[in-house]
């Protein structure tokens, strides 16, 4: 594919110089990276123009929040909904993009005299210490282990970028002794290229497997955009990158893993994990079950430590971290069956994982849309391909295209499940007159249920963290 190089020359001379410009801000969205940016660029006294392919009911939550503040001068800010206008993005000194949006092929984007993103800016007018992440599984665990143990070693930090946080929330905040731990998406990092802006004191690449193929057809592009997170590293820097396998036919064209890649490009300080270092931890317990957690605690832990914090004293600290949102959440129990929500689990390796990460049969609430991503590593633990992983206890799927490729490989089987079902209502539903009427041991402990849809489901949520939170309140009042 063709990657879009953007200039490393700032439409603003400095922070002061943004009043009285015109702001066009592209995709103001649900998750608080478009009203962040609106509402920066409004404190710093410029003309705001909102333009988003969203309605206004559609963005109702955000609008309310914005059209509610007092603090804000609603004089300088336009809205623009239900579809975009040449006009605004030939006429703005400065255009705000969404990450979610390609430059490639865009009459609107090209049109623009600059392209900016929350991120791109924040990393323009800051001198802080970055800790960067980005990669496949366990990126936004790995940020929030990192910001959890950077507050309880007495850092003033902040954590922001695709965890939901635009980091504008924070920017006035920060100063050259602030760490800020910000997860890349791939789609964050491509904004960035060829600006020259993120030069991160600490990169971590998290494990490399397929995502996103749908958006860019091979495994080369997308771990192209990856790669930059190190590309502006100096040798004053490090680089945490992954010293174990790839999954077959998913590694470099060039040979190797992607972790020996990435350690041959960057010019920092290489530390491997998945092999013994200076900087291992042997964790007694965790509160968040599963082996891929421990894996997120050993990176954070070696993080605390490049950051100064004592070996033993990162130890105790990740050892009391309580896990993330949406990232196999405990949150809910009835009659002896605990409730995990891990609606992050948006790729069908994370779903698989979920299965195994309690070392024993989980009830597994599973499927959605899928994204162009082999299902292989999910149906293997459902189907009984796995001999070596522990199959579900009992199987209920949401109705999805990614179910719907599922199924087949489960009748194949002659394996038993439940569904598909058109709503989160009607799964529940059953499942709770499953339960109910199931034999009972009191003696013996209840499967975990655990919802990991390894699957998008766009088409029934707006997004993984509004998925997850509907889960819970649905469970909630069910149960």
């Amino acid at each position: 594919m063709t990657f879009h190089t953007y200039s490393s020359e700032c439409p603003f001379k400095s922070i002061e110089d943004i009043k009285d410009k015109k702001i066009t801000i592209m995709g103001l969205g649900l998750n608080g990276g478009g009203e962040a940016a609106a509402r920066f660029f409004l404190n710093k006294g410029a003309y705001v123009t909102v333009t988003d392919m969203k309605t206004t009911e559609q963005l109702a939550p955000t609008l309310e929040r914005l059209n509610n503040d007092d603090t804000l001068d609603h004089t300088r800010l336009t809205y623009h909904l239900g579809g975009h206008d040449l006009a605004d993005f030939e006429t703005a000194d400065c255009v705000i993009k969404n990450p979610g949006v390609k430059f490639e092929g865009n009459k609107y984007l090209a049109a623009a005299k600059a392209i900016e993103t929350d991120l791109s800016i924040f990393l323009r007018f800051t001198d802080c210490p970055i800790i960067a992440v980005t990669g496949s599984k366990g990126k936004s665990s790995t940020v929030s282990a990192i910001y959890y143990g950077l507050q309880q070693a007495g850092f003033n930090a902040f954590l922001g970028g695709n965890i939901t946080v635009s980091p504008l929330t924070f920017f006035d905040k920060v100063s050259s002794d602030t760490p800020v731990v910000i997860e890349f998406s791939s789609w964050q990092l491509a904004d960035l290229r060829g600006r020259g802006v993120l030069k991160p004191h600490i990169a971590v690449i998290t494990k490399i497997v397929p995502d996103h193929q749908n958006w860019y057809g091979n495994m080369q592009d997308y771990v192209a955009d990856k790669r930059l997170i190190y590309a502006d590293q100096t040798a004053e820097d490090f680089s945490i990158f992954d010293a174990g396998q790839d999954e077959p036919g998913t590694g470099p064209d060039c040979g190797g893993t992607w972790g020996d890649l990435f350690a041959r490009e960057t010019k920092a300080q290489v530390i491997r994990y998945n092999t013994k270092t200076q900087y291992s931890v042997d964790f007694d317990s965790l509160l968040v079950p599963g082996e891929h957690m421990k894996l997120n605690a050993q990176n954070a832990a070696t993080v605390l430590q490049l950051m100064g914090v004592e070996k033993q004293r990162a130890k105790e600290i990740l050892q009391t971290w309580p896990g993330i949102a949406h990232r196999l959440q405990f949150f809910h129990e009835w009659k002896g069956f605990k409730f995990y929500n891990d609606s992050a689990a948006t790729v069908p390796e994370a779903a698989a994982a979920a299965t195994q990460a309690f070392g024993r049969q989980v009830i597994l609430l599973t499927g959605g849309t899928e994204k162009g991503l082999e299902l292989d590593k999910l149906t293997e633990m459902l189907d009984g391909t796995n001999r070596a992983a522990l199959s579900p206890a009992a199987i209920y799927l949401l109705e999805g295209t990614a179910t719907d490729k599922i199924v087949p490989a489960l009748d194949k089987a002659g394996v038993v499940y439940n569904g598909p079902y058109p709503s989160l209502n009607d799964m529940l539903t059953k499942l709770k007159s499953d339960l109910e009427n199931a034999p009972q041991d009191a003696a013996s402990e209840k499967p975990p249920v655990v919802f990991s849809p390894g699957a998008t489901s766009f088409g029934m949520f707006n997004n993984e963290f509004d998925r997850g939170e509907k889960f819970m309140t649905a469970v909630q009042k069910i149960f």
